[in-house]
């Protein structure tokens, strides 16, 4: 299990590179019968990543809900459409709040920017390091991919104005989930290098 990053922690304690009981189950059943393999048994370094990804499930779980999900969805390999649409949530109650009531015209079309936000954020901040590209890095190719991805007409007029401090808003909501996420995973990762 690699440690360099509270990110690539918490990705490496839910992933599991071995066959799964399913996966056997369902050679079982393409085969329609048991076929006896010589195999590697576990070893001790399966054994000692399951105990390090317990201590780091074991962290991720301390947190509340919306904190949770939102990790999840950001550097979980099994994270589910109910997590993703608990983290859109939360980035996109954390934005407002920064900024303020929203007209009721604007109020849906601000739902989808959150997501398209949080979208854009997960790829930027994939892979543990934050080295990722922006994939909508200017604001007519994020309104097209609002527009690609939600059915979302964002008109160009007024962007810096209308739209800007929203986007502005919602990846500040982000990095202040995701700070918030990880700081239980960056303990428990400090502790067990001061323990090494």
């Amino acid at each position: 299990m690699k440690l360099n990053s509270a990110r690539e922690a918490w990705f490496s304690a839910y992933y599991s590179p071995w066959d799964s009981v399913m996966s056997h189950a369902l050679e079982i059943a393409r085969l329609e019968c048991a076929v006896q393999k010589t195999e590697r048994g576990v070893t001790a370094g399966r054994a000692a990543h399951q105990a390090l990804a317990g201590q780091v499930q074991r962290a991720i779980d301390t947190l509340p809900g919306y904190l949770r999900s939102f990790g999840h969805h950001m550097y979980n390999p099994l994270a589910d459409d109910d997590q993703q649409d608990d983290a859109q949530e939360a980035v996109f109650v954390l934005g407002v709040k920064e900024i303020g009531p929203i007209r009721a015209k604007k109020y849906e079309l601000a739902q989808h920017v959150a997501n398209g936000v949080l979208y854009r954020y997960r790829r930027m901040h994939q892979g543990g390091q934050s080295a990722g590209n922006d994939p909508a890095p200017t604001s007519e190719s994020f309104r097209k991919f609002l527009f690609d991805e939600y059915g979302a007409e964002i008109r160009s007029e007024n962007w810096g104005r209308d739209w800007e401090p929203l986007v502005n808003a919602f990846f500040n909501a982000c990095n202040e989930l995701d700070r918030q996420c990880l700081i239980p995973v960056a303990n428990i990762l400090y502790e067990m290098k001061s323990a090494a």
